[in-house]
This record gives C-alpha cells, structure tokens and sequence, in this order.
C-alpha cells in the first residue's frame, strides 16, 4: 500500500502504532515501524544472531508505541539508557536498527532525505568502491591478503609472505596506480604475522590495511599502527561512540569504519563521525549487509564533512527495491533525493526472502585442526 503524499507538519500529531522485525535467508534483518499517518520507517540490524535482533526490536514496543516518533535523539537515549546492561553488538545492533527507522520516518514528514535535517548536503555525490568497473567509473577495491590460503599461523613463514605480495602485486601491476586496492585482514591474522605482511606490501601503495588485528586489544592495534605510513582502518566490530573514543585517542586507526547497522544508527554514526574529524580521520562505513545499510550510510555522507569513500556503494539491491538507486557514474553515487531514507522496499519481494537464516560455523586450522578466525 502506497504512503500518503501528504506531510506531517511539525505541530501536527503522529504516534508509533507497532513494531515488525523480518528475517532473510541471508541472515539480513530488518525493522518496519508504522504509524497512525499512514508512514512507515524502515531500518535494518546485525546479520549476525538475526534472530536475537529481531526478537530484542520487538521488546522496544512497549516504550515506542503510542509515542510521537520525531524526537529520535530522544528515543536514542532512551533506549540505549533504559536497558541496565548497555552496549555490544545485539544491544547496539537493536538501536540502530530502530533509530534508522525514527529518521526514516522523520524525513518523510518533513518531505526531505535525512541528510538535510542534519545540517547537510556537505556533498553532491558519494565515492563508492566496490567492483572496479570502466563502465561505473568504480576505481576503489577491498580484498583479502592474496595468497592461495588464509593466514592462521601466529607467526607465517616466508613462503606466505611471498605468496601474499606476488598476489598484490599481480593486482597492482593489472590496474596500475589509478586503482585504489585495499587489503582486509579480517581480524584474522595474528599480529606478528600482521607486521610482516604490512611491511612487505608497503612497497605496492596499499590504499589502507583494514583490521589489521581484532579491536578487542586498541593498544596492541596501536603499536601495530605506528610502524607503517600506510593508514589503518578499523570498526565494523566496534560500537558507539565510546567505543571508537580509545581508537581515536590511542590513533590506533586513521581511518574509522562504524556499520550503520550496528554502531548506532544514523544519530551515533553523526557523533562518531564528529569526534573523528577532530583528529583528522574520515569514516568510510562499514556495508556487507542490505539496501537500508547502503540507504543510511548514504545519508551520513550527506551530513558530515570526513566521509571518505563507502563499502558495497555500487551495489544496485534490486533484489529488494521498488525503485532503482540513482546509478553510479565515475566511481560516484548521487546522495538521494526522495524522503526519509530515500529507497523503497518492495514488500512482496522482502517476504520472499524471508526465512531461516544462515548459520555461521566455525573454522579450523587445516594442518592441525585448531580453531582459527575466519
């Protein structure tokens, strides 16, 4: 059923009438909040413990409905302060989720994308990287460390460090110096291996190294920082804004990735994104889930002034929407135009996703059966 055309002025009631959650094959999540207008929020959760997340949306109904769903920051604190344990990435990923939906909402009473109520555009178009794509123009890529298996050991020997670099610098001798090549570590490599393979590919102009280790120790990330000039991103696995403060303090990253999805939503990804600047760090978030993500992203773009490139930006989701993003031109995104988020979901498709999602198993080391990250 199509929302009205019609605004909701700002002195003109509007109220939370229910909360539905919808979990995908994929294990995407994903919050519809409808009210008494007739207008309707979407946002979107942690892939991870789907279920969990869907469930725990559901559990802010008692607070949400009935209440004017304007005053997001409000509804921020909130939740985030009404719950005693606080944090993590179920509890975060909830907020987020919900506080994606609330702008969502916003926006489309107002008649304006999101990005617009929050000071913006500070930009006309987004740089994504993704697929690199004459057509698009898309000359920005993340990989792997390339080599023919994952590193599991503490301490590699040389044959990984060389097969490693001979891969980089396979990719780097095919797109030359105008492609921008990232190397995602994962949180999977230990870190005296993680120095090793810094090191060695330092000579090929990384674009940044990426979880170099896992955030869980800032300090040993740190230290890791500090011995290269190529820049260290990290925060998919972080959440809020307290805890990218020690990252930004210790500078054990100069390049901040919060997923809009599970750090905050849009009000805390706005607040990150200020307290990086004042260390001369722009965000690049994290994206490996849905069109809500890419959507919410897109709109920090348009509302902070250190945005440096978005993750998956090229990616189209016409799995899922009713109508086509505006298309990728020269490596650029446009920022929407539409209302609130600016996509739409196309329902019928959505709930013929639904269902069981995917279960994560764990990995093993294949010479002597350890568990390993993967």
């Amino acid at each position: 059923m199509p929302e009205p055309q019609t605004l909701v002025g700002p002195n003109e009631a509007i109220k939370v009438t229910k909360i539905e959650t919808f979990v995908l094959t994929n294990s995407w999540v994903f919050v519809k909040i409808s009210t008494d207008a007739g207008i309707t929020g979407w946002g979107e959760m942690l892939k991870d413990d789907a279920k969990a997340c869907a469930a725990g949306a559901l559990e802010v109904a008692p607070y949400l409905v009935g209440k004017d769903p304007r005053p997001v920051a409000r509804h921020w604190q909130a939740i985030h302060r009404g719950a005693f344990y606080r944090g993590g990435p179920i509890k975060t990923a909830i907020l987020s989720g919900i506080d994606m939906a609330l702008w969502d909402i916003t926006g489309k009473c107002h008649g304006v994308p999101i990005y617009k109520l929050l000071g913006g555009p500070t930009r006309d178009r987004v740089r994504v990287y993704g697929h690199v794509d004459k057509e698009t123009g898309v000359n920005a890529m993340k990989i792997g460390p390339p080599g023919p298996r994952r590193a599991h050991k503490y301490v590699e020997g040389q044959r990984f460090v060389d097969e490693v670099v001979e891969g980089f610098k396979a990719l780097r001798d095919k797109h030359g110096s105008d492609v921008d090549i990232a190397v995602d570590f994962h949180g999977a490599v230990q870190p005296p291996t993680a120095m090793l393979l810094i090191k060695a590919l330092e000579p090929y102009q990384p674009w940044f190294y990426e979880e170099v280790v896992q955030a869980l120790n800032v300090d040993v990330m740190a230290e890791i920082a500090a011995k290269t000039h190529i820049p260290i991103a990290t925060g998919e696995r972080v959440f809020t804004k307290w805890g990218f403060r020690e990252i930004l303090e210790k500078r054990a990253a100069t390049i901040v990735q919060p997923d809009v999805c599970y750090a905050g939503g849009i009000t805390e990804l706005r607040l990150i994104a200020g307290m990086a600047e004042a260390y001369y760090t722009p965000m690049a978030p994290h994206n490996p889930q849905g069109p809500l993500s890419l959507a919410a992203s897109l709109q920090i773009a348009g509302c902070v002034p250190n945005f440096l490139a978005q993750e998956r930006g090229d990616n189209e989701y016409e799995e899922l929407l009713a109508k086509p993003l505006a298309p990728v031109t020269d490596g650029h995104r446009p920022l929407p135009t539409d209302p609130g988020l600016g996509v739409t979901i196309d329902e019928d498709k959505l709930m013929g996703m639904v269902g069981e999602p995917q279960v994560y198993q764990a990995a093993y080391d294949e010479d002597d059966g350890s568990v390993v990250d993967w």
